[in-house]
């Protein structure tokens, strides 16, 4: 086996969709919401409170600050799917082209980086999981089985006297940053 999807064994009866690509030469696969999940707008909560303080030019606090970043973190819709691959390979997941014009959605890194390594993780077992934020004025509901965005398999290259890293992965989503 080469490169693939599984379902992850959380969601093993739950008739999950794998993957797919919608047409014969489409380059991603797209990935669907393993369960029903909300997305809550940003224009409702403490970011909007932060920036009537900062137009009303009242003084910050420190917690002004923080309830607002808390509010723009960016929420982990899981697909209910891990994929494997060639070690010399990684799984690139990119939004659809219509989510930010039609629903308002972004992913907020831009694009996903899933590692060969990543796939039957100890902590999640390589469930992938699509960071999204809500931009529109009203929550977004996603209901299970909604595309969330695409994933292409890519080859990756290594440069000339690169030293050998020497971590293994420990974790699951962002545990191989330092």
């Amino acid at each position: 086996m080469k490169r693939g999807f599984q379902v992850v064994s959380k969601y093993k009866n739950e008739d999950i969709k794998l993957p797919i690509r919608a047409t014969k030469n489409a380059a991603g696969y797209d990935f669907f919401a393993a369960e029903d999940f909300v997305l809550p707008s940003i224009w409702k909560m403490n970011f909007i409170k932060l920036l009537w303080r900062i137009r009303k030019e009242k003084t910050l606090r420190p917690e002004d600050y923080t309830k607002a970043a808390d509010d723009l973190r960016p929420l982990l819709v899981p697909t209910g799917i891990k994929a494997y691959m060639q070690p010399d390979e990684y799984l690139l997941l990119a939004n659809r082209s219509s989510s930010p014009l039609k629903r308002g959605l972004i992913l907020p890194n831009g694009v996903g980086i899933v590692d060969s390594d990543y796939y039957n993780n100890e902590s999640n077992e390589g469930e992938i999981f699509f960071q999204l934020v809500n931009l529109g004025p009203k929550d977004y509901h996603i209901k299970k089985g909604d595309r969330l965005g695409q994933g292409i398999f890519m080859p990756y290259l290594q440069a000339d006297g690169e030293e050998q890293p020497l971590g293994e992965r420990t974790g699951g989503f962002g545990s191989s940053g330092r």
